[in-house]
């Protein structure tokens, strides 16, 4: 499940360059927050051949200007491939949940809210304009908004209004009977009355509405009101995963 959900995600995150090694897969996203240009090393690779896949991986980027990355994900990746990165200085990055609930159990969990929520098919300014101000610090604007673009999967965007302005938003893709949730953020002058959770209940609406009977989503393992508010929609853990950056 975790290779599975971990490539869908990729999917919905489409670098500018990739390139699948016999089942790892090389991201180069350059101007995009960082960890959309990461390695999914999920291919089978003997234990003695490690450090020649790992070297051919930093060849890659080197010659792209761009320091190696690889996301760590338990029975995603090969054995014995942590202690490898970390023998050869790979610092440990960004502690993630990965977490999974169906989609019926999150719309039952939603409740009624007052905000009022518009769905489109693609990311609009003022969906893109709150994103941007919460999460925009990691990327140059025109790139994310170019990435979004590459997304080939059927998408949903979710904007939460009060009045005619857009208050929270997120993003669900659909693919293959997941839908997974994206770009989860919401204003500070308007958390604490239910706009992250009306997002969520909307595009579990879509989901469900597009033969997608599960869900799931990455989180900081820190953000702990994001981590609550994900129980409370009936969304649990599947495992932890981390990052494993070069230098």
């Amino acid at each position: 499940m975790t290779r599975g959900l971990q490539e869908r995600t990729a999917r919905a995150f489409p670098a500018e360059h990739v390139r699948d090694d016999e089942g790892w897969w090389l991201h180069h996203a350059p101007s995009c927050a960082w960890w959309v240009g990461t390695v999914l090393p999920h291919g089978d690779v003997r234990r003695g051949e490690l450090v020649c896949r790992v070297t051919m991986v930093e060849e890659f980027y080197a010659g792209r200007g761009a320091a190696a990355r690889f996301q760590i994900s338990p029975g995603a990746c090969p054995a014995g491939l942590d202690a490898v990165l970390a023998a050869r200085g790979y610092r440990r990055r960004l502690l993630m949940s990965l977490q999974v609930a169906s989609t019926a159990r999150v719309l039952q969990q939603a409740s009624t809210g007052s905000l009022r929520v518009r769905l489109d098919d693609r990311p609009t300014p003022a969906w893109f304009e709150v994103w941007h101000a919460v999460h925009g610090t990691g990327g140059d604007a025109r790139s994310e908004w170019d990435l979004l673009g590459r997304v080939e999967q059927l998408c949903a965007y979710a904007c939460a209004m009060i009045g005619d302005d857009v208050v929270a938003v997120g993003r669900a893709v659909a693919d293959t009977g997941w839908a997974g949730v994206f770009g989860m953020a919401t204003l500070p002058e308007a958390r604490g009355n239910g706009a992250a959770r009306t997002v969520l209940a909307a595009l579990a609406g879509w989901a469900g509405a597009h033969a997608a009977d599960r869900m799931y989503l990455q989180v900081e393992r820190d953000n702990i009101p994001a981590l609550r508010l994900y129980e409370r929609m009936g969304f649990s853990e599947v495992c932890g995963y981390h990052y494993r950056t070069a230098g």
